[in-house]
Parts: structure tokens; C-alpha cells; sequence
């Protein structure tokens, strides 16, 4: 019994140094790889340059359909409906009418226009006052001008509300122009499908490239790959450096390419600001959050590790010590 004590004690402690060794030996392959990267450091800048500028035209257009999605949110909030009263209700009914829109749950304002305030208005903008002076009565209805919060400045739901306000039998006409805000829903549609569909393309070429740089990499240390699986290496062990240039290419890549991303926004940002002034707005332009800057590290992160996967798999499975 003593003997099997014993024993048992012998393993659990080796199996309890080597789970304690194991962040040692991943920290020292981590900097070994990075020490590879260090010493080759034209091909790994070269590499490196690469993956940002493929991360960086992603981001960027993400960055501008966030932008301009937050123009057009501000395009659709001012939306209004203008709701033309019947000719022969008072001017007290037609305030009921008002009052009563102005209840909805889908109106975030109500602004109304008796029809003596729009005929002053129209004699004064027309220059028709001294014909205007010969009608027996006055021609111009009542109007309510209807903005719709922003959930309901979407074409859709402007169309549902539209189609409330002319249920109420004091009500001639309203109006609402669709086909700006569709043509725009639509436009912004595009924009954000195109984006996608580029950085899915470009997130592949990011693993394609560090496979093959990996892959050349893998190739340069065949024979040393060869020697150590000799020595009773397994690939989980020799992949693990591999991985780790994956890694950090993916961390450097992400960095920069945030970086770029940045200094981007903020030189455009001095343009969109000229243009905004000249259009009486205090736009800027909105730079990467701090989720969204982890987000693009990350992703990198991500790609670089899959890229390394890939290439260590089918490759180091390859080389085998009889081959040498």
C-alpha cells in the first residue's frame, strides 16, 4: 500500500508541476515567436502593413455608414405630415382636431395652422394680397403639421400613421412624401450590404495571407520541425509557436489599423466640419468607440489565430522525421 502511496503521490505532483509549468512554456513560446517576428522585421512590418490596410478599409466604411446613419435618423425625425382640415369646421373643432393627433402615441409634435394664419402667410409670400382682398371667403383650410416620433418616421410606420390621421372625419387630405425617406431607407440598405459583403472579402484575405506567410514560415524550419518530432515532440507542442506568430500578427495588425481608422476620422472630421458650418449644423464626425476599437483588435486577433490554424494543420502534419 505504502508503495502505491507513493506512486500516486509521484504522479499527482508531476501532473500538478506540469499544469503549474504550462503558462511558463506558453509565455516562452509567446516571446520566442515574437523574438522570430523581431528578427525578420522586414517581412513581419511588410506583413503586418498588409493586414491593417485590410482591417482599415473595413473599419472605414463602417465608421461612414454609422456616420451617415446618424445624418439620416436626424433626416427622418423632422419628417412631418401635413393634414389639410375640411373647409367648413370651426376653428374650435379644428384645434379638437389637433389636441386629439397630438394624444397619439406615434406623434412626437403637433403644430397647428388656422386657416386665417395660413391665408396672412400666403398673402405675404405669394405678393397676391390686393387680389386675395376680393375673395368672399377664404379658400385656405386649416392645417395641422404632424411630426412623428422616431420610431414612426420610418417609411412604414409614417404610411400606418398616415393612414390613422385620415380615419378622422374632420380630415380632407394629409399628406406625407414616402419616397424620400423609401429611396433613402433603400440607399442606406445598400451601403450597409456592400460593407458587409467587403469585409467578409477582405477578413478572408486576412487569413489567407497569414496562412501562406505561416506556411513559409513552417517551411524555412522544416528540418527543425523534423529533428523535434524525432525527439518525441507532438504537434500540439510545435504548432504552439506558429500559433503564436499568428497571434501577434493579429495584434499588431488590429492596432494599427485602429490607429489609422482614427487618424482617418480625425482628418476627415476637420472637412466635414467646414461643410457643416456652411450649412448652419454642428456636425462631427464620430470617431470608433472604445467596443467598436476592441471589436476591430480582436476580430484581428481572431483572424490571425484562424489563418495560423489553418496552415500548421495541414503543413507540420506533413513533415515527418523519415522524410529528412
Amino acid at each position: 500500500m505504502s508503495k502505491e502511496s507513493n506512486s500516486f503521490r509521484n504522479r499527482s505532483s508531476v501532473s500538478l508541476s506540469g499544469l503549474l509549468m504550462l503558462p511558463v512554456r506558453h509565455l516562452q513560446q509567446a516571446t520566442a515567436s515574437l523574438g522570430e517576428l523581431w528578427r525578420t522585421p522586414l517581412a513581419s512590418v511588410m506583413t503586418v502593413l498588409v493586414l491593417s490596410i485590410s482591417l482599415t478599409l473595413p473599419a472605414t466604411l463602417h465608421l461612414f455608414t454609422k456616420n451617415a446613419q446618424a445624418v439620416s435618423s436626424n433626416w427622418d425625425s423632422a419628417a412631418q405630415i401635413s393634414v389639410f382640415l375640411k373647409l367648413d369646421i370651426s376653428d374650435k373643432d379644428a384645434r379638437n382636431v389637433a389636441n386629439r393627433i397630438r394624444l397619439y402615441p406615434e406623434v412626437d409634435s403637433v403644430k397647428y395652422i388656422s386657416a386665417e394664419q395660413a391665408l396672412t402667410e400666403f398673402k405675404v409670400l405669394s405678393g397676391l394680397g390686393k387680389a386675395l382682398a376680393y375673395l368672399d371667403k377664404n379658400p385656405l383650410p386649416a392645417t395641422i403639421l404632424v411630426t412623428p416620433t422616431e420610431r414612426y418616421s420610418q417609411p412604414n410606420a409614417a404610411k400606418s400613421l398616415l393612414q390613422k390621421i385620415n380615419k378622422q372625419r374632420e380630415v380632407e387630405q394629409s399628406k406625407l412624401d414616402l419616397e424620400w425617406l423609401t429611396r433613402l431607407e433603400a440607399i442606406m440598405s445598400l451601403v450597409r450590404n456592400i460593407v458587409s459583403a467587403l469585409a467578409i472579402l477582405l477578413c478572408l484575405s486576412v487569413v489567407l495571407i497569414i496562412g501562406n506567410t505561416i506556411r513559409l514560415s513552417i517551411l524555412n524550419q522544416k528540418s527543425a520541425i523534423a529533428v523535434m518530432k524525432m525527439v518525441g515532440a507532438d504537434d500540439a507542442f510545435i504548432r504552439r509557436p506558429f500559433m503564436y506568430t499568428g497571434f501577434w500578427y493579429g495584434v499588431f495588425g488590429g492596432v494599427l489599423a485602429a490607429l489609422t481608422v482614427t487618424a482617418l476620422a480625425a482628418y476627415f472630421d476637420l472637412a466635414v466640419a467646414n461643410l457643416a458650418h456652411l450649412y448652419d449644423s454642428q456636425f462631427s464626425l464620430k470617431a470608433l468607440t472604445a467596443s467598436e476599437t476592441l471589436t476591430l483588435i480582436g476580430s484581428a486577433i481572431l483572424l490571425g489565430l484562424l489563418g495560423s490554424y489553418i496552415s500548421v494543420r495541414q503543413h507540420i502534419r506533413e513533415i515527418e522525421p523519415s522524410a529528412e
